[in-house]
């Protein structure tokens, strides 16, 4: 009775001590399936592309996407937006002033002090040229690549949601309640557009070169420009939802998010049309991957396929999907919008 006992305390204590040794495996095994709403992609190179988790976590990729590989970024608030200058130095952005940047393509990320506490929305880079915004009308400017930032006066208290640059001097920025901003000189003196169109609050702006450009928001809004940004006119949209992102792909078409799919333009962005996607994936940003658009959901990532008009998810990106089911979904980055 003696040995039998003896031997069953003795296998117990084998089984506690595997089962302490496995400890650090089995955290590491959460750390890399921890819920992920992702919020931004990036492709500073051909091959290599990064998406990033409001939760604080970064996929990468280096072999354009066939396979993935999840680092932390030590955020202590939520992420909103990234970009990379070049395949090792990126910066993301997010709630509480935070900006976090890497040096060694997102193996490691340090916090860089930004000098604010308001929530930051997006981020763009032109060379060594930054600029991050965010709520009350913040702008930052960096022009050592992330290092150091300064505020610019934007002249508006109204949260920007994002900002587009198309080169060191041309940029835009929009927002809500119809905010609309626009430069020629890098910040330094931002202009407001008042715009009678822009009734809602906006969500995403793109110019194609320095006349033609196209804002997204709210209720279905679409603006179009064809002189820098200096006057807006409404276009036509099929659906009255949420706009969420826009840009133009390498064949000149241009592409619009939705919850529910996508809009498309084939005649240069003069009209747009429905294109169903194969389900709901609350689309919320498109990226250029080479010369291939991709779109970006709470969850999945989408890429066009066959002749530019189909989308396809990709589904090498394996999140955790009993993990995103039991997160809480990300709260809308503003309050519903009023008319202006």
């Amino acid at each position: 009775m003696r040995t039998v006992m003896s031997r069953g305390i003795a296998l117990a204590r084998v089984g506690l001590l595997a089962g302490i040794a496995m400890l650090p495996v089995l955290a590491q095994d959460q750390a890399q399936t921890r819920s992920c709403w992702l919020r931004d992609l990036a492709s500073p190179a051909p091959s290599t592309i990064y998406a990033l988790c409001e939760q604080g976590s970064v996929w990468i990729s280096a072999d354009g996407g066939a396979t993935w590989s999840s680092k932390e970024t030590g955020a202590k608030a939520p992420l909103r937006a990234m970009a990379f200058l070049d395949t090792n130095h990126g910066l993301a952005v997010g709630d509480d002033g935070l900006i976090m940047a890497t040096t060694d393509g997102g193996k490691t990320w340090n916090d860089a002090k930004s000098g604010t506490a308001k929530k930051l929305m997006d981020i763009a880079f032109v060379g060594n040229d930054g600029w991050v915004a965010g709520y009350n009308g913040l702008i930052l400017h960096s022009s050592d690549g992330g290092r150091s930032w300064t505020a610019q006066d934007s002249g508006t208290t109204q949260t920007i949601e994002s900002v587009f640059f198309l080169d060191e001097q041309h940029g835009w920025a929009i927002g809500w309640a119809g905010t609309i901003l626009r430069t020629t000189d890098g910040g330094r003196k931002w202009l407001a557009i008042k715009s009678d169109v822009a009734t809602w609050s906006l969500s995403s702006v793109y110019f194609r070169d320095a006349q033609n450009g196209w804002i997204v928001g709210f209720a279905g809004q679409i603006l179009r420009s064809t002189d820098g940004g200096q006057t807006w006119k409404t276009q036509p949209s099929p659906i009255k939802g949420w706009l969420t992102s826009v840009a133009f792909d390498k064949a000149n078409r241009g592409w619009i998010t939705h919850d529910d799919g996508f809009l498309v333009s084939e005649d240069g962005g003069e009209t747009w049309k429905v294109v169903k996607s194969s389900g709901r994936f609350f689309l919320s940003k498109l990226a250029r991957v080479n010369d291939t658009m991709w779109a970006l959901g709470q969850s999945n990532l989408l890429r066009q396929t066959g002749s530019g008009l189909e989308w396809k998810r990709i589904e090498s990106l394996a999140l955790d999907k009993t993990a995103i089911m039991a997160a809480p979904a990300p709260g809308p980055a503003q309050p519903t919008p009023e008319p202006r």
